[in-house]
Parts: structure tokens; sequence; C-alpha cells
């Protein structure tokens, strides 16, 4: 679930899973996004992977499936948190990367040995990998170019699932591989769907150089520290980086330190994305509201901030405590989560846990206010057209497809500092 988002890349988990599929195999790809699940369709397995949010609707259709005699194997980020749970509604979950285990999993299968989970002893290694079938992306106008050189992150914020589904360990792929791979791709435009594809400094470098003699664009996401390598910077423009996600989270030092995010630093804030938009790289950040540092006050001098960085895109949302991180139990153990509705762990539409220093209520009206303030008109003249003025050309549709997306909702959320001034 992705709500309100005007762009939706295509996922590459089951494009990839299917390359690690033997090619006597008969595969149909189903993006929802796309098109609707067809229940009548024959099949001899199902295999399903969800995120959090989605997982009540994914146990909807395991559940179908499996009334109708199919075999069903979850998979992904929230059956990887809670496989007890997940295996109610499917014969098999796959805990983590399928690399390693997909092949033993379909031979079990196929002997009538399909085992309850199946997980990696180890992470597999990343050298080798095929190339994930993107000729099962379809109904796409966009986004066809997704590729991945790393996975995971070599940070461990409290906030954050990666280091439980990866093995606790961020690796890279050959970059001769994946500069191959790039090169095959027939879109000038490609998106690296890595968590962080700067966690390895020199590999970042060697991977951007190698990038520049295909001439295409691209986007990704990386931690914010690339603002201190000047050098890296200008290599990732040189190879055709247009824009990146960089994860702020938070304006307020106690809020980072809380999460263990000590490597963001927000009196830095202002020079860093300066830097990136002087190299033409426009920046989209992640914002997260309702640490136990935020007070009511927060949604406004954010938005002061994003106004005077000139901030292209934001990504504005409440805490989400997902299932085996570190904040869920601590939350847990306080007694503040509000409910394990899984639809609505999702950051936008709900709040599901009780802040420290204002109201559910409250937060969930901040975060609205704050997008609807951010994506008015007035502040995206004032942001991409006075301090940014990168990508312009496709920098202002984007951030009116955010507004009007946003508009569609109807929820102007209100500013909570307000109600005590």
């Amino acid at each position: 679930m992705r709500w309100g988002r005007l762009i939706r890349f295509p996922q590459l988990t089951m494009p990839l899973v299917a390359a690690l599929t033997p090619a006597d195999v008969e595969i149909h790809h189903t993006d929802e996004t796309v098109s609707p699940v067809s229940f009548s369709r024959s099949a001899d397995m199902v295999g399903i992977t969800t995120t959090t949010c989605a997982a009540p609707h994914a146990y909807e259709i395991a559940d179908e499936f499996r009334g109708r005699g199919v075999t069903v194997v979850l998979g992904g980020p929230h059956p990887t948190l809670l496989p007890d749970e997940a295996a109610l509604h499917a014969d098999s979950v796959l805990l983590g990367e399928a690399e390693g285990v997909w092949p033993s999993l379909l031979g079990d299968f196929q002997r009538g040995q399909l085992k309850r989970f199946y997980r990696a002893n180890t992470p597999p290694s990343l050298v080798g990998l095929p190339r994930a079938r993107r000729d099962l992306i379809e109904g796409r106008a966009y986004g066809r170019g997704v590729i991945v050189a790393t996975r995971s992150c070599p940070h461990a914020c409290g906030y954050c699932m990666l280091p439980h589904f990866y093995h606790h360990r961020f690796r890279c792929r050959p970059v001769a591989e994946v500069v191959a791979e790039a090169a095959s791709i027939p879109e000038n435009a490609l998106i690296f769907w890595d968590d962080n594809l700067i966690g390895d400094i020199d590999y970042a470098r060697e991977l951007f150089r190698r990038l520049i003699p295909l001439r295409k664009r691209w986007t990704g996401q990386a931690t914010f520290d690339i603002v201190e390598h000047h050098d890296l910077i200008h290599l990732a423009a040189a190879s055709g980086c247009e824009a990146l996600f960089l994860g702020l989270e938070s304006i307020t030092a106690a809020s980072l330190r809380e999460t263990g995010k000590v490597f963001n630093d927000p009196r830095r804030y202002l020079d860093g994305i300066s830097r990136l938009h002087d190299a033409g790289i426009a920046v989209q950040t992640g914002l997260v509201f309702g640490f136990d540092h935020d007070d009511v006050t927060v949604f406004e001098r954010t938005f002061a901030f994003l106004e005077k960085a000139g901030v292209d895109v934001a990504s504005i949302g409440s805490l989400t405590p997902f299932p085996g991180t570190p904040i869920f139990a601590k939350l847990e153990a306080e007694g503040r989560i509000l409910t394990r509705d899984w639809s609505k762990y999702n950051a936008r539409t709900d709040v599901v846990f009780r802040p420290r220093q204002m109201t559910s209520d409250q937060l969930q009206a901040g975060v609205e206010w704050l997008t609807k303030q951010f994506y008015s008109l007035g502040s995206i003249s004032r942001r991409l057209l006075v301090s940014s003025r990168t990508g312009l050309y496709w920098n202002i549709p984007r951030n009116l497809g955010y507004k009007i997306a946003f508009d569609k909702l109807g929820r102007p959320g209100y500013n909570p500092a307000e109600q005590f001034v």
C-alpha cells in the first residue's frame, strides 16, 4: 500500500524470484497496481510477497487460493518479521532472501515434502545473480529500468527492519555485473532500488565511474552522509544521477539520537542539500514524526526548514513501529502500541502508537497539515523556482501530481501548535 503516491515504481522481488525458477516452470506475475488477482487462473503454487501494511490483504488472497486447493508460499518483509502469524495463512513461509532457498523449496514441493519454513542460514552471495525477469513487468509506462546494486544498509536504525531481513549484513554485487545489466536495459532512465546505494563509499565511487559511459539517467536512495564526500557527489552527477532520496527523518538531533541515526546532523542539512542542488541533483527527503522528542511545534519548524532548503519532494509520515524492530519492542513494553491492525501500519493515514508529547490525533493532523502546506502552490513555487531550480521539467509536474493526489483525499489536517496559541 503506497498511499497517495503519484509514482509507484514496480517492485523487483517477484521478477527476481522468477529468474531463480527453472525455465520449464510456467510463471504468471500479477502486479495489483496494474491488474487484479485472478483466482480462477489454474496454478499449482502461488507465491505472495507482502509488507506489513498490506499483510491483511495478502492473507485474504492466500486464504482464498488455499480454499481452492492451491499451495501458497508467503514471503517478504512482514512474513520474515512474523513467520508464525504468516504460517496461519500459508503452506510454507520463506523468510528473508530467496536466493539459496527458493530452488530447494521448489524441489521439496515437487516431491510433496514442502517444509513449513525456509530461510538461508547465511547471507546469499550476490555474485552471478540472474537478471530479473523484466518481461514479467506489464502495464507500466515507467519504471522498467529498476535495478539493484546492493542489499541492506550498514546502519541499524531503531525503526528499520532491514537488518532482520538481510542477516544484518550489507553486501554489494560485483560492479561489472551491475554495469552490464544497466547497459542491457533498453530504457534510458534507471531506478536503483537499493536501500542505501552508498553504504560502501569506495564501491559507490567505482560504480558511478563505470556508469558514466552509459550516458543514462538515474535516481536512487542514499544516506545523508553523501554530502561529506564532494567527489562522490560529482561522480554521481557525472554518471547521470538526477535525484536522490535521503532519509533525513527529523530536524531534531535528539530524535535522531533516539533512533540511532546519529550519522545525520541537522546542522548540516541546509549546506548539504545546497551541495546536491549545485551539482544538479534533486533532493527527495523522508521525514518521520512522533519521536519522543517531537512536540506539537515540530511540524511548522520542519515546514520552515523544507522551504528554506528548497527540498524538491518530501515523503511525510508518522513513525511506524514495525513488529520485530527495537522501537516496537520499546513501545510495546511501555504499553503505547494502540493496534495490531497491520493495515494501519502505513505511516500516512493512521497513527498506531501513543506519542509522548502529543496525542495520536495531533500527530496525524500534523502530518496531514504539513503535507498540505508542502504541496501547496505557494510552497511549490518558492521551493522549486526560487530555492532549488533543479530538474524543473519533471520536478514541477511531480509536485503538482502529489498535490492533486493529496487534495483528492480531502484530509487537510491542522497545525496542532495553533491549539496552544
